[in-house]
């Protein structure tokens, strides 16, 4: 389990990660004509980020113990 939620903490920054420093999501949205949404996307992403970073910082913690 611990494994899980470590994985899904590193893949989840990596993601985060990708689309906030990449125009992938902006080109994505563009292509699908959601192109107004591109606006929120920082709302979204970067406590994503945030959140998923300390969901690994929080694992490792335990892990230590």
């Amino acid at each position: 389990m611990k494994n899980k939620r470590f994985k899904f903490g590193i893949i989840s920054a990596v993601v985060a990660a990708i689309c906030c420093f990449t125009p992938v999501l902006v080109i994505l949205f563009g292509a699908a004509g959601l192109s107004a949404l591109v606006v929120y996307l920082d709302y979204v992403l970067l406590p994503w980020l945030f959140l998923s970073i300390v969901a690994v910082m929080f694992m490792v913690s335990k892990q230590r113990k």
